[in-house]
């Protein structure tokens, strides 16, 4: 659905002074910072991201639609910058404003045929989250079972629409507020594959069912079921899903409880991504729900993408030449999956040290993650004139593992707030094993005792 001209000038103009306003403040920084010693450049350099970020979050909270989508979905990947900033992009995280009422229940008797109070035994007109392109609302079936009610905003078609048209705009503007390593058009290239899938819900039902029937009875995962006969391409209701959110559960919860939190999480993200070739590519605090003793629910899977048997067996190669040290089989694999171009010319052992910066978890037996590696990785990865830029200027991101890079870095980040230690290298390749062999003999001693659980938990499915 084309969006009408009016509201496509009217975002075009949020966005344009938006972008204005960086770009004059970026230029009067840049000036400032000519004569300035070192300390005054940084604290220059330091005061235009967290005005941009603020700015950024203000208008984007607003913006239903792709741009928020966007703005949310880098905001994760946020830690290299300074505090204030990286606080002011999370307001993208949280709730946006709500629609009214009597507009949600239209959708619903648009989509379902009938009135909110005819369709649930109980509905709540106050919705419980509100995020870039729905919100979701409490409600109990006739048989009282509760349920999650995700309504899609009326007229967010034709906003996202307007949004993709001005692509290049919106990568202009996220360029200047977000991570340099982030390649925003190959971001906003893969959004806009995903995104009309996003906007049925009808798909994200399917998608979302799959992962629950995959994890039926799993010992620390859960998976929300469908109910589809409450379900539409702009209605999804779903098992309501009870749970601490991630910011209660890691100000309240214990040490044991953290480190088992985190290896679900690290679990599902690298059995989805290497055994499964399915993943959700959208791991941001939102959409988890812990136990007390740590155990996960995972929320939201719109956002899901399928690796296809090319793309998986490039990654899987890259993967491989990593966990194995090898630098030459790795940028080998960088050039065959579209990462570097056949002719770069660069020393494998420099490229190796480079791009295995996401991946350094994976070099030693145990490894703590802690909020500094995610930002010394990422610095690692943004410092354009540093030891590295002649890698940096050759890297490219493929537009297939776009989505890939968010849930690595984003799963890192949250796992860094938890201070998660463990042996990631040996349970990433426990699941390298399940996917190249399913059916071979496995070690009698799983890597760990979450992997323990799991084994025991399928051997029961079979």
């Amino acid at each position: 659905m084309r969006a009408p001209r009016w509201v496509r000038l009217r975002r075009r103009a949020r966005l344009a002074r938006l972008t204005a306003r960086r770009g004059a403040d970026l230029a009067a920084t840049r000036v400032r910072s000519v004569a300035a010693a070192d300390a005054r450049r940084a604290e220059l350099d330091e005061g235009f991201a967290v005005r941009s970020a603020e700015d950024a979050a203000r208008e984007l909270g607003h913006m239903k639609g792709a741009v928020m989508k966007l703005g949310q979905m880098l905001s994760f990947v946020a830690d290299g910058l300074p505090p204030d900033a990286r606080d002011a992009l999370a307001q993208l995280q949280a709730n946006a404003p709500p629609m009214a009422p009597t507009l949600a229940a239209g959708v619903i008797r648009d989509e379902l045929g009938a009135e909110p109070s005819a369709l649930f035994a109980t509905w709540d007109d106050m919705p419980v989250a509100a995020a870039s392109i729905g919100q979701v609302h409490r409600a109990t079936m006739s048989d009282g079972r509760r349920v999650a009610v995700k309504v899609q905003y009326p007229g967010v078609e034709a906003a996202i629409g307007a949004d993709l048209a001005d692509g290049e705009r919106i990568g202009a503007l996220l360029s200047a507020i977000t991570l340099k390593s982030v390649d925003v058009g190959a971001l906003a290239d893969e959004l806009r594959a995903r995104m009309a899938d996003e906007l049925d819900y009808r798909i994200e039902a399917r998608h979302q069912q799959q992962f629950a029937d995959r994890y039926a009875g799993h010992p620390f995962l859960h998976v929300p079921g469908v109910v589809p006969e409450r379900s539409g391409r702009r209605v999804l209701t779903a098992e309501w899903a009870d749970g601490l959110t991630f910011a209660e559960f890691e100000a309240t919860a214990s040490d044991p409880a953290h480190q088992r939190a985190a290896e679900a999480i690290f679990r599902f993200a690298q059995g989805s991504i290497v055994r499964d070739r399915q993943f959700n590519g959208d791991p941001h605090p939102g959409n988890y729900r812990f136990t007390p003793d740590g155990n996960v629910t995972l929320l939201d899977f719109g956002l899901v993408k399928q690796l296809d048997p090319t793309d998986h067996a490039g990654l899987m190669s890259v993967l491989d030449g990593v966990l194995a040290g090898d630098a030459r089989a790795t940028t080998e694999a960088m050039v065959r999956s579209g990462f570097l171009a056949t002719d770069h010319g660069l020393d494998p052992d420099r490229v190796f040290a480079c791009v295995s910066a996401p991946y350094r978890a994976y070099f030693d037996d145990v490894f703590t993650f802690t909020p500094a590696y995610t930002s010394d990785a990422l610095r690692s990865l943004l410092d354009v004139r540093g030891p590295y830029a002649d890698v940096l200027a050759a890297l490219d991101m493929p537009p297939s593992f776009v989505l890939i890079d968010r849930v690595v870095w984003g799963v890192s980040a949250l796992l860094g707030r938890l201070g998660a230690a463990n042996r990631w290298r040996a349970i990433v390749l426990g699941y390298r094993q399940d996917e190249l062999d399913p059916d071979a003999a496995r070690p009698a001693s799983p890597a760990t005792p979450l992997g323990a659980e799991e084994r025991a938990w399928q051997a029961a499915r079979i």
